[in-house]
């Protein structure tokens, strides 16, 4: 049997600047009652994000510390047109995050771009190019 991947868990170092990030992607995390270091947000099809302290993380991962020297990992949001990876890039950098690639055609048929949440993970953002 084959385990099927339904939930990512993002450690993040300030709940509140991670939660404010995400809501600019549509995300609505609410945070859990009883454990206020975690919050949670359940997306089309079964799919589900968790934000995680790491301070509430750390004493189940022993040795664990946050990587350095990019992202970690990259996290991909699609978007119906070119036009709005052009305008979430914009919108997310004129917030203050920080723009890792600018928006670009890729070879692969697709409007691209990368900014970094406030923890340093890669946030890609694409759309298909018109067909011509």
């Amino acid at each position: 049997m084959n385990p099927a991947m339904n939930t990512i868990d993002i450690v993040v170092s300030d709940m509140d600047a991670a939660i404010a990030f995400y809501a600019h992607l549509g995300l609505d995390f609410k945070i859990d009652p009883h454990t206020p270091e975690h919050a949670a947000c359940d997306l089309p099809g079964g799919f589900h994000v968790m934000l995680d302290t790491e301070a509430f993380r750390t004493p189940f991962l022993p040795g664990w510390t946050r990587p350095t020297g990019g992202p970690g990992n990259l996290l991909c949001f699609e978007f119906p047109a070119p036009a709005e990876v052009d305008a979430k890039y914009a919108e997310l950098v004129e917030a203050g995050y920080r723009g890792l690639a600018e928006p670009f055609d890729a070879f692969w048929g697709m409007r691209y771009a990368t900014v970094l949440d406030p923890d340093g993970n890669g946030i890609d953002l694409y759309a298909a190019l018109p067909s011509t």
